[in-house]
């Protein structure tokens, strides 16, 4: 809950001061640890500036999210987080992705698919098997956005969902 209500107070403080300001306040970059440490927080939060996409990407972390913590308990819920912070900036850097909420919430999914496969799961109108949900979240941010480099994000999240889920279980 905690972590939902900072993606949605960011993006709230992004309609506040613009697009230009929120990208040098809230953006990851490589020389960000030693003076700035928060922008590994911001940058794990932002979910871009309000639209149709940060609204879904708040319901899956509303919906999904508590699953997880349901599923592993509140311990394994926020080293699930931590680990997503440190193994996302760490791909954030190589893949130049200055933000990687996005990539958190496609981690969430993952974990729960890979937990859960076979489990049934209402998505937006359709009922499928949890298995598929991170792939699906893939293919219909790449078909809205009509270019492949929209898969950046769930990519990632998908490996580091991965790495997490190898190590945990």
């Amino acid at each position: 809950r905690i972590y939902m209500s900072l993606c949605c107070l960011l993006t709230f403080l992004s309609l506040l001061l613009g697009e230009e300001m929120s990208q040098g306040l809230f953006a990851y970059t490589k020389e960000s640890f030693p003076f700035q440490p928060w922008r590994y927080v911001t940058a794990a939060s932002f979910l871009g500036p309000p639209s149709i996409q940060s609204l879904m990407s708040v319901y899956y972390l509303y919906e999904y999210g508590s699953t997880l913590e349901k599923t592993f308990g509140t311990s394994d819920f926020l080293a699930f987080l931590l680990s997503q912070v440190f193994l996302l900036s760490t791909l954030a850097g190589i893949f130049m992705t200055p933000f990687f909420a996005n990539s958190v919430v496609t981690a969430m999914l993952h974990v729960l698919s890979r937990q859960l496969p076979h489990q049934n799961v209402k998505w937006l109108i359709f009922t499928v098997p949890y298995w598929t949900l991170p792939y699906g979240l893939l293919l219909s941010d790449v078909l809205q956005t009509q270019s492949p480099a929209s898969a950046t994000p769930h990519v990632m999240g998908i490996l580091t969902g991965h790495v997490f889920y190898f190590f945990n279980t």
